[in-house]
């Protein structure tokens, strides 16, 4: 294979490692923002007898409905509990970390072949015969 081809391979292949690390990257950024969704909107239940009954958010609330209120029987306790939270929060953190280490590499990698194009480019400029003053 000649050198340009696999210079041009090893750019897509660079390509396509850095746009999975980017999805990855979105992935986790979805990840936390359903996090923070999560935590900080208010929402409602619907209760075995069919009513609705409004909750806090589970970061702001003022009261005890978010954290205290299962020992009452209340039903937003049980509705957005923490370890949901706490799970998409922990799934969040392998993807982030796979994520920019495929990211970096990606960019990384395509960087150094233009870096190494421009120095193979200069080194054929200066291998290059110069031509001296004209003798007429």
């Amino acid at each position: 294979m000649r050198s340009l081809a696999y210079d041009l391979e090893f750019r897509e292949q660079s390509t396509r490692i850095r746009d999975w690390g980017a999805g990855l990257l979105l992935l986790a950024a979805l990840l936390w923002g359903w996090c923070g969704f999560l935590l900080l909107t208010d929402y409602s239940v619907e209760t075995s007898g069919g009513r609705t009954v409004a909750c806090s958010s589970r970061l702001f609330t003022e009261g005890s409905t978010a954290n205290e209120g299962r020992a009452r029987g209340d039903y937003c306790a049980a509705e957005r509990d923490w370890p949901e939270v706490l799970a998409v929060l922990w799934f969040s953190v392998p993807v982030s970390i796979v994520g920019t280490a495929l990211f970096t590499t990606g960019l990384v990698s395509k960087r150094m072949s233009a870096h190494a194009q421009a120095v193979r480019e200069l080194d054929r400029l200066a291998e290059r015969p110069t031509r001296g003053p004209d003798p007429s």
